[in-house]
């Protein structure tokens, strides 16, 4: 692969991600030298908008122990510019989209140093400016530019430090102080407790929830650790929901609360230990946006459960089920002039909060509900079974041979007695059998394919499993040996 190719093969969806520290199974491709040409083409697509303005550009990072020769190969790549560069430490990725709005900030652009909740040895770059996050499209022009642009030299940057989260951290509490309207600490007598996953998120204890009047004893891996040495910063993932409800079991509390490593997502336990994440997530928020706009519409991802469309048309509200990818739901959200865009990943952007995919802010609207949260979702039922297997595509190319893969299994699903395929399906396949449905789609950020299945009736889903499991199995490109099942 040449090197142009390697700085094009950065891009993920409207992010980039690569490795920043190479292990024994996998070279570094996201390097100090490929960072440093990208901060340059930033800098250059953002002169390219706003042609003649001395640019101002701020950069942030969560807890990942690559962030720091990221964040300095950014600033290296931008020093021969005549731009000021606001360092913001330890931030978060919605707060990098408000310091484009922000009087204090007010930049023209921002870059976030994230790659979310995957391994330690990952690292990513996010962009934002006024006008919302970067497109597909514009990480494949800024990337692009990195292969036309010639090394420049010279030092005319100047780097400002500046708290970004104490800022965007104020905003919250006036903002939940505003939505509840009950006094200047109208969390008190309520016992709260953050697991952060050591990402960047343990800001809200001390900053949020304890100005707030809340009581935060219990809150754990609330310190920065890039290492992730307890559980997966990930709202989406089971251990990591455990570790939640442990605590808020423990502790007595009224509610627990998880973000992932950049706080772009959340979810909530209830103080009885039940998880509101994924499918409990969607219908939580739905339900508070449907009392305030009745016949909202909400966007979701594709692999949502039957009984969140069944449950948000009982409350009134449509539910337009879209493509996987935060941009994706966001973009068809703003077509649609819809309340919230989500994903069961937890994703999500409301249209009231600038259709920012923000875990902080979709924590502090549902805290701003100021009622009995699980009450809410009573009326949602809940599947007896689910599962969920993962397949590596170990074969080039990936794309190309996961798309035929499912091409295949849909051909191969219309023969099978019982199964009916949903043909108006815009995203992998889907189909519904007596007793539930199941999808299978790419991931968008690894190499699987990720088989995602549900049902009613306990004991049908292993049946099923066993019924078409063949057919991966005589998969050449699949990793049969190693199928991961959640």
């Amino acid at each position: 692969m040449s090197e142009e190719q390697a700085m094009l093969a950065l891009q993920n969806g409207s992010d980039i991600r690569g490795i920043a520290i190479a292990t024994p199974e996998q070279a570094a491709t996201l390097t100090v030298e490929r960072t440093k040409k990208i901060g340059q083409a930033f800098v250059a697509w953002l002169q390219s908008r706003v042609p003649g303005k001395e640019l101002k550009i701020a950069i942030g990072m969560d807890s990942r122990i690559s962030g720091q020769d990221l964040k300095q190969a950014l600033f290296d790549g931008m020093a021969p510019a005549d731009v000021t560069i606001i360092d913001c430490g330890m931030a978060t990725t919605p707060a990098m989209f408000m310091a484009t709005l922000y009087d204090d900030f007010c930049v023209d652009g921002s870059i976030m140093i994230t790659a979310s909740h995957l391994p330690y040895q990952y690292n990513g770059l996010k962009f934002f400016t006024a006008a919302g996050g970067a497109e597909h499209d514009d990480i494949e022009e800024i990337l692009a530019m990195t292969n036309l642009l010639r090394e420049a030299s010279g030092n005319k940057a100047q780097i400002v430090e500046k708290d970004l989260l104490t800022v965007y951290a104020a905003d919250l509490v006036e903002k939940i102080r505003a939505g509840i309207d009950e006094g200047f600490e109208p969390l008190k007598g309520q016992h709260i407790v953050v697991d952060a996953g050591n990402g960047a998120g343990g800001f809200f204890v001390e900053k949020v929830l304890e100005p707030l009047g809340a009581t935060t004893t219990g809150s754990q891996f609330l310190d920065p650790d890039g290492t992730f040495p307890n559980h997966e910063s990930n709202p989406d993932n089971k251990e990591a929901m455990q570790a939640l409800k442990n605590a808020v079991l423990t502790n007595k509390a009224d509610l627990g609360i998880i973000f992932d490593t950049d706080v772009d997502r959340s979810a909530l336990v209830d103080a009885n230990g039940q998880a509101l994440n994924r499918n409990n997530l969607i219908a939580l928020i739905s339900a508070v946006l449907l009392k305030e706009n009745p016949g909202a519409t909400i966007v979701t991802n594709s692999a949502t459960s039957q009984h969140v469309e069944d449950f948000i048309v009982g409350l009134g509200g449509k539910q337009d089920r879209y493509l996987t990818g935060y941009r994706n739901v966001i973009n068809r959200a703003i077509e649609l002039d819809a309340e919230l865009a989500i994903e069961t990943s937890g994703h999500a952007a409301l249209k009231e909060n600038y259709y920012l995919d923000d875990g902080a802010y979709l924590v502090a609207k549902l805290l701003m509900a100021n009622t009995d949260l699980p009450a809410l979702i009573k009326g949602l039922k809940q599947p007896e079974e689910t599962m969920e297997y993962r397949f590596v595509i170990v074969e080039e190319p990936i794309q190309q041979n996961g798309t035929t893969v499912i091409t295949d299994f849909k051909a191969y699903l219309n023969k099978q007695e019982g199964i009916r395929v949903i043909t108006d399906h815009l995203e992998g396949v889907r189909a519904d059998f007596d007793e539930g449905w199941f999808i299978v789609r790419m991931s968008l950020h690894e190499p699987l394919l990720v088989w995602t299945l549900e049902s009613d009736k306990a004991g049908a889903l292993a049946p099923l499993v066993e019924r078409l499991m063949p057919f991966f199995m005589e998969q050449n490109c699949l990793d049969r040996q190693n199928i991961i099942k959640k």
